[in-house]
């Protein structure tokens, strides 16, 4: 019978190398779909903005563009944001070739180019992810309302009412 005493000192070790590499492979293939989910998520959220962003701008282009007066400054930022948002990759740039584009400061010329519209605007910039973080649950009645939290903190842009209680509103100038 030959049996190898080395192999036996060194049985630890080669026990650990084989569960390191099974892992190791294990990991990569749950890495790599892990990557991908968020990845499509985090790519969602950030489309969501955009198209946000995009739509606020040319909502305002339309409207300036039929009121007489256009204001420059106005005008300049909306063209501004809009030409940010071509800018911004409709397929995943490093797919196809290794390109310098740099994703999150073209993200932040765009928000900050929006600031910049809502304050020529003077409308409150809305800067919040599509979905909610906070855990608490927000009710629109006031007695369901947890203690020490203000039923008016989600402020509603329009309110809906009734169609009996709607006035006919003639003062809009578009």
């Amino acid at each position: 019978m030959d049996f190898d005493l080395e192999d036996l000192v060194h049985v630890e070790q080669t026990f650990y190398e084989h569960g390191y590499a099974d892992g190791h492979a294990h990991g990569r293939v749950h890495g790599l779909i892990e990557g991908r989910a968020l990845g499509r998520e985090k790519g969602f959220e950030m489309w969501e903005e955009l198209g946000f962003y995009e739509g606020f701008a040319s909502m305002w282009q339309a409207i300036h563009s039929s009121q007489s007066g256009p204001d420059d400054r106005t005008t300049h930022h909306t063209k501004q944001l809009l030409e940010l948002i071509a800018q911004f990759p409709r397929i995943n740039p490093s797919a196809t070739d290794a390109s310098d584009l740099d994703i999150p400061k073209l993200f932040r010329q765009i928000r900050s180019r929006y600031k910049a519209l809502c304050a020529t605007l003077g409308v409150r910039p809305t800067l919040r992810s599509g979905v909610s973080s906070s855990p608490t649950r927000q009710t629109d009645d006031p007695a369901e309302a947890p203690e020490g939290t203000r039923p008016d903190a989600s402020r509603k842009v329009w309110p809906v009412q009734a169609a009996e209680n709607q006035r006919p509103r003639e003062d809009l100038n578009f």
